[in-house]
């Protein structure tokens, strides 16, 4: 048994459509950076882009569960000492929907040259339910969520 390696020949990049419409942002995030990844495939190698291209609409109406809303904050540095910025996740999910996805995936990416350079643009995302890549015939990924017990 050999241990198999990708080549740019064995690669072939696909597109999916996922919808975000009241779907928990972390199992979003988890899901899309598989697909961007490209780990739900029998031939991930993990030095290879062998990733899909992943569209998200319906940005705007992601959940965050809990007191996330309220309580979380991204941080952003101006450059200048002690000159630290927050900004809650409900007024950057008012403004930025898109940003609040693109974080949360790229928070799931490795800290690596490949996600850097490739990996990064393969994620689109979209506040409302249109985009312009109709052209690429995504197909709808849809997200399985488990089964609560109550």
């Amino acid at each position: 048994m050999k241990t198999f390696t990708a080549t740019p020949a064995d690669i072939d990049h696909d597109w999916h459509l996922v919808d975000a419409t009241d779907v928990p942002l972390g199992r979003l995030a988890s899901a899309v950076a598989q697909l961007v990844r490209g780990k739900h495939k029998p031939t991930f190698t993990p030095h290879m882009d062998g990733g899909d291209f992943v569209i998200v609409v319906n940005a705007a109406r992601v959940r965050l569960t809990g007191r996330k809303a309220e309580q979380k904050r991204y941080f952003r540095h101006t450059g200048y000492m002690g000159h630290e910025r927050f900004t809650p996740a409900r007024d950057l999910l008012a403004k930025h929907p898109d940003r609040v996805i693109e974080k949360a995936v790229f928070g799931m990416l490795p800290k690596n040259s490949l996600a850097k350079q490739k990996l990064r643009g393969k994620l689109k995302v979209y506040a409302g339910p249109e985009h312009p890549h109709a052209a690429q015939q995504p197909k709808p990924y849809t997200l399985v969520s488990p089964k609560v017990t109550a």
